[in-house]
């Protein structure tokens, strides 16, 4: 008899950690889209194979959709990127780093590379981004995004990414 308590406790143990695997895996990747702003302060020098250019920008994210945490809708964040790039025959050759922090003070780390487009009011372009880990919630994540920037007046620049995420 205490055999047969002892297998079905076993059996319902197993089928409890069988029913809650998918939703430790469901953490554990995700997706959001978002829209940040950023006021840009950029340097530039003619150089003898190009223009090059570099700075900062500062300014602020907005999550749109999410499937969830650590991603929130609706949420907000400060944006700190600085970037570095060239300009020439060749087209466009642009890098940025940047780091985005919660209101709870966790930081999401980010590249992004840009090969199409400008950096003039009325351009920008396409590239791809990198989530780079971070602190907090935001530890371990990694994953790979495209994103569309515009380059507006008075050195306003406002960028869009749909972006799914995985956690090592």
């Amino acid at each position: 008899m205490k055999f047969s308590k002892a297998i079905a406790a076993v059996a319902v143990a197993g089928l409890g950690i069988l029913c809650a695997a998918p939703v430790a895996f469901a953490q554990e990747s995700g997706s959001f889209s978002v829209i940040a702003t950023y006021v840009r302060d950029f340097t530039s020098i003619e150089h003898a194979d190009g223009v090059y250019f570099g700075g900062s920008m500062e300014g602020s994210t907005t999550t749109l959709a999410s499937s969830g945490e650590p991603f929130v809708a609706g949420g907000h964040s400060l944006s700190t990127c600085v970037v570095l790039g060239k300009r020439s025959a060749a087209g466009l050759d642009l890098q940025s780093a940047c780091t985005i922090t919660s209101p709870s003070g966790d930081t999401l780390y980010l590249t992004a590379e840009r090969r199409a487009g400008d950096v003039e009011a009325g351009g920008g372009g396409q590239g791809e981004l990198e989530l780079a880990g971070g602190t907090g919630a935001y530890a371990g994540l990694t994953g790979t995004c495209a994103y569309q920037t515009s380059y507006l007046a008075n050195d306003q620049v406002v960028t869009t990414t749909d972006c799914t995420w995985y956690r090592e």
